[in-house]
């Protein structure tokens, strides 16, 4: 039995047997192809291998550095170390991805970056700033440090031109893009499923390279849920309904229709859209309400996205994403500096999937997306 159609997506019958296949490798059916079990367990409940020694040769996609600027700020900044940190990109950030087993890291600068500089001009020129500030360091160790070009998408042209130009010239692996961009005013929040951003997407397609939608915290001016509950903001909560959401804006837009080669990314296990995928299109089929594209969203899902590891360690959330859009769109990443390399490495190391699931999502998968 086919498990995919004559034009080459992936059945309902195919993507069931391999999800099967995905259950069983974690010890949740049995049968053939079931991992081995370990007795050990952690306190989360993830079974745990008896070695110690991390697992080498991974590929981490969603870690941050920051230019050195003493007037600027970013978000949970707790001490002068922690700057330090995320400014590093040589022996600290070096020592620290050995710790973790981490071959390879594509740097990206964190967030809000150049998504909260209202003034477009101001944003044009920093990105190229930035980015040729990434690409010097890159220079110093080019066998482990690769980027993700900022972009500034208060203009779409400029934007396409930058990453170009990042691409072309500076070979970055695509561009991270930290969530709406604040455009002529603070109070503006301009998202990329709008008509003005088709432009930039037909050069995103044209080049071939990966757009990694990372969140932003929201404009309080718009968001008046969280006022009074700080606790929500940023990767407890808010970041994953503002990327989710993003997300979803895009595949409702018919943006994959018209450009159905673009790879979209998105971290922290898919800000919990695998998980919730089913019902999205349920409530729009039971309500029968209409979208602008042509498939459902869960098609869009597993055909367009790619997911990483950032930030949540939780195996039975892997298993999830496992389950939902296979092993072969997911990739590893820690988050770096905000959480440890070696915390991440020991919970990736040690959960119970299959050894060649793990190696895909270790390196494998991300050295055929960014052709490294």
């Amino acid at each position: 039995m086919t498990t995919s159609n004559a034009k080459g997506r992936i059945t309902r019958r195919g993507f069931f047997e391999r999800s099967a296949g995905v259950l069983a490798t974690a010890g949740i059916l049995g049968g053939i192809g079931a991992a081995k079990a370990v007795p050990d367990s952690d306190k989360n409940g993830d079974v745990a291998k008896n070695d110690s020694a991390p697992m080498t040769g991974k590929i981490a996609l969603e870690e941050h550095f920051a230019f050195p600027d003493p007037a600027a700020t970013y978000p949970i900044q707790p001490t002068p170390d922690f700057r330090l940190q995320m400014e590093d990109m040589s022996s600290r950030r070096i020592a620290d991805m050995d710790r973790g087993g981490v071959e390879l890291c594509i740097l990206s600068h964190v967030g809000p970056g150049l998504q909260a500089i209202p003034n477009r001009s101001e944003a044009i020129t920093t990105s190229r700033r930035w980015n040729d500030y990434l690409a010097e360091n890159i220079t110093k160790n080019p066998k482990r440090l690769k980027g993700f070009a900022a972009l500034p998408m208060q203009d779409p042209q400029a934007a396409a031109q930058e990453l170009t130009r990042c691409v072309k010239e500076l070979g970055f692996c695509g561009a991270l893009v930290h969530g709406f961009t604040q455009d002529g005013e603070a109070d503006s929040a301009v998202f990329y499923d709008q008509p003005q951003y088709r432009p930039f997407w037909a050069t995103v397609e044209e080049l071939d390279v990966s757009f990694y939608l990372h969140p932003r915290l929201p404009l309080f001016t718009r968001r008046q849920d969280y006022e009074g509950h700080p606790w929500l903001l940023g990767g407890a909560w808010s970041f994953a309904l503002d990327a989710s959401t993003h997300a979803l804006r895009l595949m409702g837009s018919g943006l994959f229709d018209e450009y159905p080669k673009l790879k979209v990314i998105l971290g922290h296990l898919g800000e919990g859209l695998p998980f919730n995928i089913w019902r999205v299109d349920n409530r729009i089929s039971k309500r029968g309400l209409r979208t602008k594209g042509k498939l459902t969203m869960s098609q869009y899902l597993r055909e367009n996205f790619y997911f990483t590891t950032s930030g949540n360690f939780r195996t039975q959330a892997l298993n999830d994403v496992m389950l939902e859009v296979g092993a072969d769109r997911i990739m590893y990443s820690v988050d770096y500096p905000y959480d440890d390399m070696a915390e991440a490495s020991e919970w990736f190391d040690h959960a119970p999937i299959s050894e060649p699931d793990r190696v895909k999502i270790a390196h494998s998968n991300a050295r055929k997306l960014f052709r490294l």
